[in-house]
């Protein structure tokens, strides 16, 4: 007697978004107080999204956290707040300026960008809330640096992260075993790329902050990149702002992150730009421009 089998080929964002599933829900059985890092921006979205479809019907077995260096687009504040709300998501909101009034950051004189004043305002959230894990959106294919991360990705005492004492992810068996005090950052998009997070944006048709798209902005080029101009990002001599139409590819601090020309209106549009494109996402990010090993002296230091 014959007999029809039928057969079920997972598709490749299918795969992606098993695996992300299945390391959500590992995150909420192995650790005690998981807090998932929340920006507003796209890979964050995504994480929101593969995180209501692990635990749904149920609400979020962890919080929402961000880092707010007082620096930010203010496009991305407005999403970061209205979507939290949305999904009935507990935010907390930690700030810079806060961390330098209480002593915790320390600024640099002649230092513009906040990204390095994250570190101690994140271990600082850490320690107040004791959250034993982060769930973060980096991605392996972003940068040298964070493509040496695992999964699972083990920090000290200190919130610091040595790549050379990790611990082996075999058969997609993840060790969240810690001591007191210690920490793990967990990354369910290691695997993903640039254009496969578009994909899914595309797919699961999520919302966006605008400055993803196609918008006219005062810019200067300086350091071979457009940044926006704004009252953090004093203009030099011989500089002349521009008003052109731009958006942005990944977001930050907004006086290093770098804009890009473009006529991308809609989601299809920006996956057509990326197919086409010869610079990584963070070739626009001023502040990994400065030093090769910038991304990872951060990360050593506790960075995301």
């Amino acid at each position: 007697m014959e007999t029809d089998i039928e057969t079920y080929t997972l598709t490749h964002l299918q795969a992606l978004e098993s695996e992300a599933i299945h390391i959500m829900r590992e995150v909420a059985a192995e650790f005690e107080r998981p807090v998932l890092l929340f920006s507003g921006g796209k890979d964050s979205i995504c994480l929101l999204r593969l995180a209501e479809k692990a635990f749904h019907p149920g609400r979020f077995p962890f919080p929402l956290l961000n880092i707010d260096t007082g620096h930010n687009f203010p496009e991305l504040i407005d999403f970061r707040d209205r979507r939290a709300a949305e999904l009935k998501a507990k935010l907390i909101v930690r700030t810079v300026e806060d961390a330098i009034r209480d002593g915790i950051a320390q600024p640099v004189p002649g230092e513009t960008s906040r990204n390095r004043l994250q570190i101690p305002t994140l271990l600082a959230a850490l320690e107040e809330f004791r959250f034993d894990c982060a769930i973060g959106g980096a991605r392996r294919d972003e940068e040298k640096a964070r493509a040496k991360e695992r999964i699972f990705s083990f920090r000290d005492a200190f919130g610091q992260w040595d790549p050379k004492n990790q611990r082996p992810e075999l058969w997609n068996i993840y060790n969240g075993r810690l001591h007191p005090g210690e920490n793990m950052r967990v990354f369910p998009l290691s695997n993903w790329t640039e254009m496969d997070v578009w994909q899914y944006i595309a797919h699961e048709q999520l919302d966006l902050p605008t400055i993803y798209f196609t918008h006219e902005r005062e810019v200067v080029r300086r350091d071979n990149q457009w940044l926006p101009v704004s009252d953090l990002l004093p203009l030099k001599k011989n500089e002349t702002p521009e008003t052109l139409r731009v958006r942005v590819r990944t977001i930050g601090d907004i006086s290093c992150t770098g804009c890009i020309e473009s006529e991308a209106n809609s989601v299809q549009d920006i996956i057509d730009e990326i197919a086409a494109a010869r610079v990584t996402e963070r070739g626009s990010r001023a502040d990994d421009k400065r030093s090769e090993a910038a991304m990872e002296d951060r990360k050593k230091e506790g960075y995301f």
